[in-house]
């Protein structure tokens, strides 16, 4: 039970890594509140964690809105108690080129990484000042590393979290209050594999193509892609006190992906 008495809230927790985290989280003795941009998809999390004897809640979050944002802690700490462990991970991608993204999908990608993850900090460190420290993580990638061709919205939103990282870090530190950068390699998640409004996928890009698939594999030394799950396992060691000496770090989980 590595967290106990622990509060949490976690955005894009109808998401595959999302919503792993919240299971995992609430299994470890947390109460969750389960945040997502689709009620439904956090509904459906939290009644999971329910059915299994843990404690969560489901709140619609549009993490672009500091007013949701306001809501969204107001009602945690109201149901569940001062926030002691933020999780963002919501985000958005159009895999087009740099010619063809326009500035709509651009300011989305950027907006809902990072414009999103500031606003989260901003109205959870409040709460954690209540709860006596707390935990921040920022779900990164591959593209936080080496950023490459196309989608230079989501090139510019990854590696935007490593600065964000760090000055939330550096910002907080005396404060008993830790953020940390978990980016992941090639995740078997519908992010990369169904076609959803905020990442949409066709066979020039879905790993339902066995082609990109297999190219993903390939790029993966450890000879797997990684699963929600894994992910998962990392971020509950960041966001415990087996890592209360980390922050301003970024860790990766991508099988050697970066290699």
């Amino acid at each position: 039970m590595k967290l106990e008495g622990k509060v949490a809230l976690v955005t894009g927790g109808g998401g595959a890594m999302g919503g792993a985290q919240c299971r995992l989280f609430a299994q470890e003795g947390a109460a969750v509140c389960v945040t997502d941009l689709f009620l439904d998809k956090a509904q459906a999390v939290a009644d999971d964690i329910e059915s299994a004897g843990g404690k969560a809640i489901a709140v619609r979050l549009e993490v672009q809105s500091a007013a949701e944002w306001a809501e969204a802690v107001a009602r945690t700490e109201a149901e569940l108690g001062p926030i002691s462990i933020l999780c963002n991970n919501a985000g958005a991608n159009f895999r087009v080129s740099f010619d063809d993204q326009t500035e709509e999908q651009y300011r989305l990608i950027v907006e809902s990484m990072l414009l999103g993850s500031f606003l989260g900090i901003k109205a959870a460190v409040p709460s954690m000042r209540k709860a006596g420290g707390g935990v921040i993580m920022n779900l990164g990638s591959l593209s936080s590393i080496r950023p490459g061709a196309g989608s230079p919205g989501y090139a510019v939103g990854k590696t935007g979290l490593v600065g964000l990282t760090r000055s939330a870090a550096a910002s907080y530190a005396k404060e008993n209050i830790r953020c940390v950068l978990v980016s992941p390699g090639h995740v078997d998640t519908p992010f990369i594999r169904a076609n959803n409004p905020y990442s949409p996928n066709d066979a020039s890009t879905s790993i339902d193509n066995p082609e990109n698939y297999e190219r993903r594999l390939r790029g993966t030394p450890l000879g797997r892609l990684q699963t929600a799950e894994d992910i998962a396992k990392t971020v509950l060691f960041v966001v415990s006190d087996d890592a209360e000496m980390i922050t301003g770090s970024m860790i990766t989980v991508d099988g050697g992906a970066a290699l």
